[in-house]
């Protein structure tokens, strides 16, 4: 029996032998019959724990040949575990009032911003109709009207940097 359980996802207490010649005394409140039937029955369980990890095992192997077979990987299991794990939390009773909640939430939100932006929009509208705006866009306009006045008053357009008038920069080369 103790070579059936080696190498088998060995339990430390199943794998002890049980070992007439250790025995201790009988525990109280059971005969000697009582106690000698509880270790037939402990060896037997022992017995069928060893056999079924057996079984497992060549499952598993067995499980692992089919799905090579078939050109399953892990990766195939982990992203099908993974889906229906998705899928258990997308059906359940806590996900579906989160998403309703957060469904509500932003659907305030973008009534909310919504009403912002019109707001703003409207008090901008307000502002460029103010005295005030009207003002200093007078005052931009004139100061527009100076410098484009300006350029045009000029014989090229443009200030020439170098102060040579409308002589070409060919004219001032020193050869």
């Amino acid at each position: 029996m103790e070579s059936a359980n080696q190498g088998l996802l060995a339990d430390a207490m199943t794998d002890v032998p049980v070992d007439n010649a250790a025995r201790s005394a009988a525990p109280e409140g059971l005969t000697l019959a009582e106690e000698e039937e509880l270790r037939s029955e402990l060896a037997k369980v022992e017995e069928e724990i060893g056999t079924l990890r057996q079984v497992l095992a060549a499952k598993e192997r067995h499980c692992g040949e089919l799905k090579r077979k078939l050109g399953l990987t892990p990766l195939d299991g982990l992203k099908q575990n993974l889906s229906k794990s998705w899928h258990d939390v997308q059906v359940s009773n806590a996900y579906k009032k989160t998403q309703e909640t957060l469904s509500q939430a932003g659907q305030k939100t973008s009534a909310a911003l919504s009403n912002v932006g019109s707001v703003i929009s409207r008090k901008l509208g307000d502002m460029r109709n103010s005295a005030t705006f009207k003002s200093f866009e007078d005052r931009v306009g004139t100061i527009k009207n100076r410098v484009v006045g300006s350029r045009e008053n000029s014989t090229d357009g443009l200030h020439s940097p170098s102060g040579a008038g409308d002589k070409s920069p060919q004219d001032n080369a020193p050869f």
